[in-house]
């Protein structure tokens, strides 16, 4: 890297509950300065820094991050559609490599984080199976999907797990004055976000009454190493859901940094990352302290 010395101009993009995340992971950083914030209407031509968070609601990630992507800046984002990351990420790639950056597209927590513990644990046992069980607790994707529903006022979606990766969506609503509950209804439940799990939509007084933001998983597989059955792997975490989402998209905007320093250019999802780059420290400092 050959830019020790020098902090990394980090800016945000989105100001909601993961952007004020991310601003305290960038003031906590080393390494980092905060190059500003920045609304979806301010002009992204105006944005002077190394890399940007991307951290506006996931189906306006695409558009923001290749405006930015074609100017050669860096951009990080928390993009939490599962089905459609690959196409996210071909489409990206594109424009990285022709303008010489990077873009760490789903640096979340799932998908991101939990998705390199999940190619680990392939690694450790290539035969198996793993389940992924997410909550109780606050979605901030599928409650912000809930929240673009025409006629909902407020909303909060959440997520309760039923074992072996199966989940049970909880949507808690606030109608706008002369909204029908039914028509709200079922356009929820035609949503993407919501479409695939067995989900609930709830009429209440007050969303801010029942709101927790608090989140967790519980990350487990069972498998095979070699041809020695019986191999089993448990991953648990409790979580603030937009902390945790932050500090990883400001830790991946460490490792976009460093690989456009290296050269290398492109978009990337986390298991594509190198782990060292995630962290601030030389080399030698975090070998001789991790391995």
């Amino acid at each position: 890297m050959s830019n020790l010395k020098s902090k990394i101009r980090v800016a945000i993009l989105g100001y909601g509950n993961i952007g004020k995340a991310a601003e305290e992971a960038i003031k906590a950083a080393p390494d980092m300065e905060l190059a500003g914030v920045f609304h979806h209407n301010d002009c992204l031509n105006c944005i002077d820094a190394d890399v940007v968070l991307v951290a506006t609601p996931t189906r306006e990630v695409q558009k923001f991050a290749t405006v930015l992507a074609a100017r050669g800046i860096c951009t990080v984002d928390s993009f939490d559609i599962h089905g459609q990351i690959w196409n996210l990420r071909s489409s990206l790639d594109a424009v990285c490599q022709t303008n010489k950056c990077v873009s760490i597209i789903s640096a979340g927590w799932d998908p991101g984080s939990d998705s390199m513990i999940r190619a680990l644990l392939l690694a450790l046992a290539p035969k198996g199976i793993t389940y992924t069980n997410f909550g109780p607790g606050r979605s901030m994707g599928h409650t912000v999907a809930a929240k673009a529903i025409n006629g909902v006022k407020n909303a909060l979606s959440m997520t309760i797990p039923l074992g072996t990766g199966i989940h049970r969506r909880m949507v808690y609503i606030e109608l706008e004055e002369g909204a029908d509950f039914k028509t709200v209804e079922a356009a929820i439940l035609a949503d993407d976000y919501f479409a695939h799990d067995e989900t609930h939509v709830i009429a209440v007084d007050s969303v801010d009454a029942l709101n927790n933001v608090a989140h967790g998983v519980n990350l487990v597989r069972s498998g095979v190493s070699g041809e020695t059955h019986n191999q089993r792997f448990e991953f648990n975490m409790t979580i603030n859901n937009p902390a945790l989402t932050g500090q990883v998209m400001v830790s991946c905007a460490r490792a976009a940094f460093r690989m456009k320093e290296r050269g290398v250019y492109g978009a990337k999802t986390m298991i594509e990352l190198a782990p060292i780059d995630l962290l601030p420290g030389s080399t030698e400092t975090l070998v001789r302290a991790l391995v």
